[in-house]
């Protein structure tokens, strides 16, 4: 223990304060200290040489410390200074002192000695043996849970809660709804005092009046703030990375079971609302890839598994059609989907892209958005274009006739002598390719054209082959041959309904 004495003479404010510090540490004090740890009767020298060392160090630690006291334009010396001080000498400094007031040491004297010590509490050992003992701290374990069984997502605290459809729509139709919590509070408080400044105008005054209008002015301020929403990073846990990896691998790889296990997955699963945008993007990007190596089998499977996310009833897909509907567009009119064109069966795919297409408008189109009358349109340009074709010409033609009676009516009827001319010079060109596009061009318009048509005939009114030509010219034989065929169909089947 030290016992160094401080003492202060000050004259005045105006003048300095000078410290004198008479106290050394003297060889009574290290004699018992050295005592203490177990060593009986040391040397008188090295007693006297161990006082002027330890004294020398503590006078020049708290000169040091003063130094930052001084700085920090403080009046009193803390230990933080004392802490400060010790690591400019390049010494470890004391821990523990963390209490800015509280000092643990207590001051006793006697016999012409004062020391410093601290108090210890006495325990009493049944308050001890009483009191409940502290938990156990917790091993570190690893936990495995189930991300998915059988393409369900359990409903526990590790998996992420799976949001309702409804709420995804929201999220859709009004992302800048006001928040209930400004619109009740801030602004109806507003409002109620407008009221109340209009009922009682006469009694208030201007200032009221112009405070009334500032808080209206701060609350709209709040709403509008509160319209846009913040970029969120959404970030996705190792178990869903790796079922990205493997779903995504299995989707478009060569095993039919894991392909179709992957694509039920997507299809059922509820708790996609995380993954859905990268899925998006893997889709989009694996057409716009595979289109230019013309992978076939790839731009099936990509196309599968949007049918999949559709016929997902937790997903809204209507914040990512900006993604979707370029991607199945370009399955439907691409000019080459194949290596090899007049081999490969790149008909089915189109047609496919045309029944996809043809959900997405049912699904999304709204007069707001006007998802229908955009693809129409789009569809109709690719009609347009002089250089186009005849397979562009039938991915067209099919996804316009998959939207319904009416388009087919109004845009595809219209154009039929047009795509004939351009079926017959392709018959009779040299174009093996062409020769393959002409033939499926020409029984899709007969498919589809032929119950619009026959539905649009007056009744009574019988018209020739010659007009059925000169109407739809090459395509016509076709189509009054399948009429005549559809008019005894129902001819018959009028009679057999007469004789029940």
């Amino acid at each position: 223990m030290a016992a160094i004495k401080h003492d202060f003479q000050g004259k005045s404010n105006k003048s300095s304060t000078t410290a004198q510090v008479p106290g050394v540490f003297t060889s009574e004090i290290l004699k018992s200290v050295v005592e203490s740890v177990g060593y009986d009767k040391p040397a008188d020298e090295a007693l006297q040489y161990l006082s002027e060392n330890l004294t020398f160090v503590i006078k020049e630690t708290i000169q040091e410390a003063t130094k930052f006291r001084n700085k920090s334009k403080r009046k009193m010396l803390s230990p933080a200074d004392i802490d400060h001080a010790l690591k400019v000498r390049n010494i470890e400094p004391v821990y523990g002192f963390t209490n800015k007031h509280y000092v643990p040491f207590r001051h006793a004297s006697g016999g012409g000695r004062e020391i410093y010590f601290q108090e210890d509490v006495d325990i009493d050992l049944e308050d001890l043996m009483s009191q409940s003992l502290p938990k156990a701290p917790l091993e570190i374990t690893l936990k495995s849970h189930w991300l998915a069984i059988d393409g369900i997502q359990p409903s526990i605290p590790e998996n992420p809660p799976p949001i309702k459809k409804e709420m995804q729509l929201n999220e859709v139709v009004s992302p800048f709804s006001k928040s209930r919590h400004i619109k009740e509070v801030g602004v109806d408080k507003v409002g109620s005092l407008n009221k109340n400044s209009t009922k009682e105008g006469k009694k208030e005054s201007k200032s009221d009046k112009r405070k009334a209008e500032e808080l209206k002015k701060i609350a709209d301020e709040k709403a509008d703030s509160q319209k846009c929403k913040p970029l969120v990073t959404h970030e996705l846990s190792v178990e869903q990375q790796m079922y990205y990896k493997e779903l995504t691998e299995a989707s478009v790889g060569s095993i039919e079971t894991k392909r179709t296990e992957a694509l039920q997955s997507l299809s059922n699963d509820p708790g996609l609302y995380q993954l859905l945008p990268r899925f998006i993007t893997f889709i989009s990007e694996g057409v716009r890839v595979n289109v230019a190596q013309h992978n076939l089998a790839i731009l099936i499977y990509l196309l599968r598994m949007i049918k999949s996310l559709l016929e997902n009833s937790t997903l809204y897909l209507e914040k990512y059609l900006h993604e979707v509907i370029p991607a199945v567009m370009t399955c439907i009119v691409s000019k080459q989907l194949c290596p090899r064109p007049d081999f490969d069966n790149h008909w089915a795919l189109r047609d496919f892209a045309a029944r996809l297409m043809a959900q997405i408008c049912k699904h999304f189109n709204t007069p707001t958005n006007n998802i229908q009358p955009r693809i129409t349109k789009s569809l109709s340009l690719s009609l347009d274009m002089e250089k186009a074709p005849l397979s562009t010409h039938y991915g067209a033609l099919a996804g316009l006739s998959e939207l319904g009676f009416e388009v087919i009516k109004s845009i595809v009827l219209p154009r039929i002598k047009s795509e004939s001319g351009l079926i017959k010079e392709a018959i009779n060109g040299n174009n093996s390719a062409e020769k393959k596009a002409a033939e499926h061009l020409q029984a899709l318009l007969v498919k589809h054209c032929t119950p619009v048509i026959f539905k649009t005939l007056s009744h009574g009114v019988v018209e020739t082959q010659e007009q059925f030509v000169d109407k739809f010219g090459f395509v016509g034989n076709l189509i009054f041959q399948k009429v005549n065929q559809m008019k005894l169909t129902s001819l018959n089947r009028q009679q057999i309904s007469a004789l029940n």
